[in-house]
């Protein structure tokens, strides 16, 4: 599935402002984004204007549990797409699936679901293309959001297994947000929320596999439009994430998934001034960064996932690209 940078406010937005009585002009002089932005038929956000945006709100909402506030306030009032198939599914479970397809329709991010054996789900959100730091709030409002979602679809108190986030928040407010989640918030490289094969799969009263029959075409056609305006380099990063683990990141294979020959992908990728061998070197490295700083996986398991035959290929591409050998960002990051 590709990707662009550009995401949409969709009309929820409106419903959220008013309910939380904040007028949208106050918040985009904030953000330093157009006044009229809400009121525009394609109000699209690169991440960091969106990261501005929610800081805008935040600032505006002047509350130390804005998380918690604007969590509290989605409901199916909003008529969202994908929020409405995800209360149409039969259990958290599967609204997860749905909108780990469909999430960035909603916000620039991707969502990781993991199952341990005992059917222990955890949720892993990651925002695309991010160049700053995520704002805390998002990441704990995310977190929040799946409560939120459990609750509306099976009408009863949910509470995570486990919660885990890159910064805790500030004393005295960190009661309320464990109070909420129903557990300690621990400290981790990135933000995550488990819950419990029961709560996972407990039944969603709003299930209804004829409005998901309903809503899926229409969410496939949006999805489709958005891939429609990603660039070629941008189609073909996503897919070298994709491919990169298996090892079939080829540039024939590329070429292939995209319908195309080539080439004619060759051609298309110089007239953005782009490479292949650009783009999956420089995917790489995100890649080997990534494991790197925040896994303690060991660097043969992470030249595998990056397509390398062995340890060595990967230690030499690493020093190629950065000057630097894995072991030391490994270390450097330790030392922070």
């Amino acid at each position: 599935m590709t990707r662009s940078e550009i995401f949409f406010l969709n009309a929820g937005w409106k419903i959220l402002f008013k309910d939380l009585d904040v007028r949208p002009v106050n918040v985009m002089r904030r953000a330093g984004l157009p006044d009229d932005l809400l009121s525009r038929s394609a109000a699209g956000l690169s991440t960091a204007e969106y990261f501005r945006f929610w800081q805008g709100l935040e600032d505006e909402v002047g509350s130390p549990l804005f998380p918690l506030d604007i969590v509290k306030k989605v409901s199916a009032d909003f008529f969202d797409p994908p929020l409405f198939a995800a209360l149409c599914s039969t259990s958290l479970m599967q609204a997860a699936q749905r909108l780990a397809k469909y999430k960035q329709l909603m916000a620039p991010m991707s969502l990781d679901i993991r199952v341990d054996q005992e059917g222990d789900m955890t949720l892993v959100p990651s925002w695309l293309y991010a160049q700053s730091e995520v704002p805390l709030s998002l990441q704990i409002a995310e977190l929040a959001f799946f409560i939120r979602l459990a609750e509306l679809g099976t009408r009863e108190s949910v509470k995570a297994r486990n919660v885990v986030l890159p910064v805790l928040p500030a004393q005295p407010y960190s009661r309320h947000y464990t109070h909420f989640f129903g557990c300690d918030i621990l400290h981790g490289p990135q933000p995550l929320i488990t819950f419990s094969s029961t709560d996972s799969l407990r039944p969603f009263l709003t299930a209804s596999d004829g409005m998901w029959k309903i809503f899926e075409p229409e969410l496939r056609r949006r999805l489709s439009e958005l891939d429609e305006k990603a660039s070629i380099a941008e189609r073909v990063r996503a897919l070298l994430l994709e491919l990169l683990p298996s090892n079939t990141a080829g540039v024939d294979v590329v070429a292939s998934r995209l319908a195309m020959s080539r080439r004619t992908l060759q051609r298309r990728l110089e007239e953005e001034g782009e490479s292949f061998r650009s783009l999956l070197n420089s995917t790489r490295e995100k890649l080997a960064r990534h494991y790197l700083e925040s896994t303690s996986m060991p660097a043969g398991e992470i030249a595998f996932l990056l397509g390398f035959d062995d340890p060595n290929s990967f230690y030499r591409a690493f020093h190629e690209w950065t000057g630097q050998t894995p072991d030391s960002i490994r270390n450097t990051t330790r030392l922070h």
